[in-house]
């Protein structure tokens, strides 16, 4: 019957007819669309006949393929495409099948213009709504044929960027299909994205300026479309292939590519995941911590831009964790810089230059995730950093200053953008404290990074900037210093750590490494604690506090050099100048002035620009000052005398001497024999020192042992009370424990006596016992 229908066209079944009918005898006047809408018609009435309809037009379409008769496969195509668009009910999946079937043959074909034909198809099928789920269709050759167009290697590059878009296209058809019905395939299975992202990736990192379009742009708005769908599941699995393929291709060292392709990821997913992705970022910086600083440094910038895109968020739940994982590379860095090796092999060699650029992105990345943060968070950060700060006592070995240094600029780095109201919350002691206590270590460039991180603390109104023009002589305009009244809690603050805070920088200033910018540091320090927390005791505080600089600058006891007491010099006199413009009566500002203009005219003696950083002739020998060019104290107390100020000038007749705690021994360089001998020499009071048995390695021997025959005196004790309680009669045992039982009693008795006896009279009769409250009988109606 076949051969029958086949030989007689008449005889055939109708969908076949009206199938044939929609063909030209020409392909090139196109679809006959007259007959495509009988068949259209005949589709609609018969939604049964659509699998045979479907099925048949796949055979015509394999058939003129075969034949290379390509004008008949458009026309084939172009009228599956109408059926799909046409059949919006149960029945479309009757045709799916056999059209997917369709694209296939045409993906798997070698003519670069049938893939753009299928993949065109395929992007409308994927934009149509379907009305019921497909459970057992499958998009896998999709999605590997068209990653691998994404790929394409045509020699001609119109060619070749058709088929890429093409690509592109066909992967944001399959996202659209597949990514929002959870019954359709899985499209964020690590399988398919081991595919799609790196087609995508190749395509961004490209820019092809041809007379056609550029796959760059359509693989952005892909992958753009990519990340905006995914879910919180689905972050790591679209961001591992991005990370993979970075590595694979060494993009990491490039920056540019790596940058720009997480800025897209962290502008397009879904800000509250966008957390995961600094979290991915993280674990790969640790999974690479043993390659090249170049590599790391490249992760660590990106890790430094992700943070400024996400202002608020970003840095997720485990905020210590993140700035944990940089403190660790930046120690690891340190390592490899000492060594000059980068794993423990020894065979991959590192520089110093490199490793500095690592560290330098990681201080800046630190800074970035901190600005992102709230206050409140800042001040949690800055003591986490403050506590992996080793101290002094704790060094063991040669990278230990490196790290404090790196560490404290970190520190740098977050203090300079924090910004409190309230200082008692900004610098609590735990903080404060420890952060003093490296002002007084040997390297000078921790002590100014401390002195810098203590004034963009203090500093709440950015005053630090416009300070570093000031000198002895300047215009208070021109400076336009901001200037408020002392608050409440400022006022709490300063009179908690003032003389915490004084002393240190006493102490600084008798150290001798100190160079220019430490002496700027000290004087913008004070400057900013005179703006900021000025009140009239503050003042007069800071004043005896400058008169006693003076005196150490002047002092042959103190090991200064030229330089350093012209430093000390400078700082009192620019200080001064600076504070008896902010308040203090007229006087006060005249002497001031007085003093300056006669240290100025006295050849060079006073070069009191040293704090400016401007080159002056330091005098040969010693320095000699005349006492016209110093600070007088009367003259103070006089100028002060008759205004606000005159309650506090009782203390300027008191030197200003800071007092050495254990502090200074735990920070200086000393032993702590040293430091000990140091203090009973200064103190004049102390009384004749007593012969003390010099320490050597016989004493110690001798006192290790004595240690091991105590340890087993009381061992032997401890296996004789073993003993005898596994030896001894149960009588005896209870006997022992009765008497101690009793002897207990005895002593609560007593304590209860010496309780409840009334005190002394002062007759010195005694008076009657009072019966105790536990003895006491109270009335049935007192009873609660």
């Amino acid at each position: 019957c076949s051969g029958v229908c086949g030989c007689c066209w008449a005889l055939r079944p109708r969908y076949k007819r009206l199938v044939d009918n929609i063909f030209p005898e020409d392909p090139e006047d196109g679809l006959v669309k007259a007959n495509m809408e009988k068949l259209t018609f005949f589709a609609l009435s018969a939604p049964g006949k659509l699998d045979r309809i479907a099925a048949y037009l796949s055979e015509r379409l394999t058939r003129e393929l075969n034949r290379h008769r390509y004008g008949y496969v458009c026309i084939a195509l172009e009228a599956m495409e109408q059926l799909l668009l046409a059949c919006h009910c149960q029945s479309i999946n009757l045709l799916v099948e056999s059209f997917l079937s369709t694209l296939r043959l045409l993906l798997e074909a070698d003519k670069p213009h049938l893939h753009v034909l299928a993949t065109s198809s395929f992007v409308k099928f994927a934009n149509i709504e379907e009305d019921t789920p497909s459970y057992h269709r499958s998009y896998d050759f999709f999605v590997s044929r068209f990653s691998e167009m994404c790929h394409s290697e045509h020699d001609d590059p119109d060619i070749r960027n058709k088929i890429r878009v093409s690509g592109i296209r066909g992967l944001q058809g399959v996202f659209r299909k597949t990514v929002d019905d959870e019954l359709q395939v899985n499209i964020w299975e690590p399988r398919h994205m081991d595919q799609i992202v790196p087609a995508l990736l190749v395509n961004l990192q490209r820019h092809m300026h041809t007379s056609s379009e550029s796959p760059a742009e359509h693989t952005e708005v892909c992958f753009r479309e990519l990340l905006g769908r995914a879910a919180y599941g689905h972050i790591t699995n679209a961001i591992r292939p991005v990370l993979m393929h970075l590595d694979s291709h060494g993009l990491w060292e490039g920056r540019s590519f790596a940058v720009r392709c997480f800025q897209i990821i962290m502008f397009s997913v879904q800000s509250q995941h966008s957390h995961l992705v600094i979290q991915q970022l993280l674990g790969h910086l640790d999974a690479n911590s043993r390659s090249p600083a170049s590599v790391r440094a490249g992760i660590v910038e990106v890790l430094s831009e992700t943070a400024v895109i996400e202002a608020t968020g970003s840095v997720g739940p485990t905020v210590l964790e993140v700035f944990n994982t940089l403190l660790r590379q930046l120690r690891q860095s340190v390592d490899y810089q000492l060594t000059g090796y980068y794993d423990n092999t020894g065979e991959n060699r590192t520089s110093s230059a490199e490793e500095k650029t690592l560290q330098d992105a990681v201080i800046k990345t630190i800074g970035s995730f901190a600005n992102t943060l709230p206050v409140y968070q800042r001040s949690e950060v800055m003591l986490f950093i403050m506590g992996k700060i080793p101290v002094l006592v704790c060094l063991r070995f040669e990278g230990s200053t490196m790290i404090q240094v790196m560490l404290l600029k970190s520190l740098l780095q977050v203090s300079e953008r924090y910004d409190s109201t309230n200082l008692l919350t900004a610098l609590p002691s735990s903080f404060l404290e420890p952060l003093l206590s490296f002002t007084l270590m040997e390297d000078p460039q921790i002590r100014l990074l401390v002195l810098s991180i203590l004034t963009s603390l203090i500093d709440r109104r950015h005053n630090a900037a416009r300070l570093s023009a000031a000198s002895v002589t300047f215009d208070m305009s021109l400076l336009e210093l901001k200037q408020d009244r002392c608050s409440r809690q400022d006022s709490l603050f300063i009179r908690k750590h003032a003389q915490h805070l004084y002393r240190h920088v006493y102490l600084a200033c008798r150290e001798e490494s100190s160079g220019r910018s430490h002496y700027q540091s000290l004087f913008t320090l004070l400057a900013v604690v005179s703006l900021e927390l000025a009140n009239e005791e503050v003042v007069v505080d800071l004043i005896r506090l400058v008169l006693a600089l003076q005196e150490l600058a002047l002092s042959n006891q103190e090991c200064l050099s030229v330089f350093n007491r012209c430093g000390v010099h400078a700082v009192c006199a620019a200080f001064l100048s600076l504070l008896s413009r902010l308040g203090p009566p007229p006087p006060l500002h005249r002497h001031v002035a007085q003093v300056s203009t006669d240290g100025r005219n006295i050849i060079n003696t006073l070069p009191v620009c040293v704090c400016v950083c401007v080159c002056v002739r330091l005098p040969e020998g010693e320095l000699k000052v005349d006492e016209s060019c110093l600070f007088d104290q009367s003259e103070i107390c006089e100028a002060l005398t008759g205004s606000s100020y005159s309650t506090y000038t009782e203390h300027l007749n008191t030197p200003y001497t800071p007092q050495l705690t254990d502090e200074d021994r735990l920070s200086k360089r000393k032993s702590i024999g040293d430091v000990i001998s140091l203090q009973m020499d200064m103190d004049p009071h102390c009384c004749p020192k007593p012969q003390t048995e010099q320490i050597t390695f016989e004493t110690l021997k001798n006192t290790i042992e004595d240690r091991g025959s105590v340890e087993e005196e009381e061992r032997r004790k401890r296996m004789q009370v073993v003993e005898k309680f596994q030896t001894a009669p149960f009588e005896e045992i209870a006997a022992h424990c009765g008497s101690r039982a009793s002897l207990l009693q005895s002593k609560l008795d007593q304590v209860f006596d010496l309780i409840t006896r009334p005190p002394p009279s002062p007759s010195g009769l005694s008076l009657p016992r009072s019966t105790p409250l536990y003895e006491m009988k109270f009335p049935d109606l007192c009873v609660y």
